[in-house]
């Protein structure tokens, strides 16, 4: 038995006298569109140069082993490595990392961290994946290197999990001064 038939004709109009006068909608039909503006920051040979000086695959920092990869830079509070884990912060900036070498990855994460100071990102992701755990292991110990960081942490899952770090980048002044 379907629903409209299981009301008896004077249920139905006992409904209607309850109601009263009603209006039908009219369908909205306007199509909104999204600006979606994606920023593409170019960057000289010799930014990138100067960027990944930071970094040395020789380095092993004293990073724990034992539960999830973090860091929080001396002079630091160390509230903030807690604060990226419960995912206070969202990243200003996403670098994925995925199908890169390891020479590639290290350069695009100078890029990023010389576009963080130019495009005053606070908060970047860095998605490494996880596969033969190259890059997971990397990425640490080059961001470990950088004087910028002020810390990291592995993300929470809604921003990568186990595959990406959020990190907190110390904002200079000199490209303040320079761009306004």
């Amino acid at each position: 038995m379907k629903f409209k038939d299981a009301l008896s004709s004077q249920e139905k109009q006992l409904f209607k006298d309850a109601i009263g006068k009603v209006k039908p909608l009219v369908q909205d039909t306007v199509q909104h569109n999204k600006k979606v503006t994606k920023q593409k920051v170019t960057l000289s040979k010799e930014a990138k140069q100067h960027a990944s000086f930071y970094f040395s695959d020789e380095f092993e920092p004293d990073l724990s082993q034992q539960g999830p990869m973090k860091y929080v830079r001396d002079g630091v509070d160390s509230f903030l490595a807690k604060s990226l884990r419960r995912g206070e912060y969202a990243p200003d900036l996403i670098l994925d990392l995925h199908g890169l070498d390891q020479q590639q990855a290290k350069a695009e994460l100078a890029a990023l961290l010389f576009a963080c100071q130019k495009e005053h990102a606070h908060c970047i992701c860095i998605i490494h994946g996880l596969g033969s755990r190259v890059l997971k292991n990397k990425v640490p110990h080059w961001l470990v290197q950088h004087p910028d960081i002020m810390a990291f942490h592995q993300a929470p899952l809604e921003w990568g999990g186990n595959g990406a770090i959020l990190a907190l980048v110390e904002l200079k002044d000199k490209f303040a001064k320079s761009e306004y």
